[in-house]
């Protein structure tokens, strides 16, 4: 039965699943897990992995909160009831070497005690340097997923990306995209059942994808002038997130775990005034728009 038992329990085996992956692809070191409680009710696991061969600073989270909702839960996210339930999975990945790139998904389960219910997530990439083969072989994963559901799912949830991972004050995008849904509920065409396996494959192609965009760049030599752009474009990321990533901040408003919601800021970043670009930054800078077609 799909109830959020099984939903959660799902998003725990899902976090093992990815934990283990990314421990093999970095080849060098563990996750350090972090069990929390929170007050109001619930708790979660907290992964982190630090300094190893391939993740300067990554993250893999799993929650499971419930308990009253607040009356700011209730202005803004517009709920109808008095008691919430919420679990997912979200993961952010930074890497050493600036030609991988940043990586970021979650998925997540929410209800109401009215039965309202809704499952939301995506899944970004971040390059420092935009490599448009890359850029393709990323948008060809995310669509075989969403088109094993519904041909539709990667059309929309892609524009959906593109206009979330916006940071409007700098006019780009945060990377290359990817998709994004929201409130997505069963119906005629797709069963409760169904969209948590959606959720579930997503999470299960994350280690995929990012294997293909690790492997290909992360034994390239690269100089202190790229280690100075890999941390300018950071300083973006950091901006998007604290600004307009809804998670962080509603997370920040409510009493969230900050550590928890934080660890998907790297450890280094920079903001350079006025700062003069070389032609490749430029040429990435470039392609930092909505609207690109990726799969050509």
């Amino acid at each position: 039965m799909c109830n959020r038992h099984h939903i959660a329990a799902e998003f725990r085996s899902l976090q093992d699943h990815i934990c283990e992956a990314i421990e093999a692809l970095d080849g060098g070191q563990k996750f350090q897990e972090d069990k929390w409680q929170r007050a109001e009710g619930g708790g979660g696991r907290t992964r982190i992995m630090s300094h190893g061969a391939l993740i300067e600073k990554g993250g893999v989270n799993f929650s499971e909160v419930y308990g009253p909702v607040s009356d700011l839960m209730r202005k803004q996210l517009n709920l109808d009831g008095d008691e919430f339930y919420a679990t997912g999975v979200s993961i952010v990945l930074h890497p050493h070497n600036p030609h991988v790139p940043i990586i970021h998904m979650n998925v997540r389960y929410f209800e109401l005690n009215t039965g309202v219910y809704w499952f939301g997530g995506g899944i970004d990439l971040t390059p420092h340097y935009v490599v448009p083969e890359y850029a393709t072989k990323f948008h060809q994963g995310l669509k075989g997923v969403c088109d094993q559901y519904n041909s539709s799912f990667y059309p929309k949830f892609k524009q959906w990306a593109d206009d979330y991972f916006f940071i409007p004050h700098r006019n780009e995008t945060r990377g290359i995209g990817g998709i994004f849904y929201d409130h997505l509920k069963a119906d005629e065409l797709i069963s409760k059942e169904q969209l948590l396996d959606f959720s579930l494959d997503l999470g299960r192609l994350f280690p995929v994808v990012y294997k293909k965009q690790a492997d290909a760049f992360r034994n390239l030599p690269f100089s202190d002038e790229e280690i100075a752009w890999r941390n300018y474009r950071r300083g973006r990321y950091v901006e998007f997130n604290l600004v307009y990533d809804r998670g962080t901040t509603f997370g920040l408003k409510t009493n969230g775990r900050t550590e928890s919601i934080l660890m998907s800021l790297p450890e280094n970043a920079s903001w350079i005034y006025n700062r003069e670009h070389n032609e490749k930054e430029i040429d990435t800078l470039n392609q930092l728009k909505k609207g690109i077609n990726w799969l050509g």
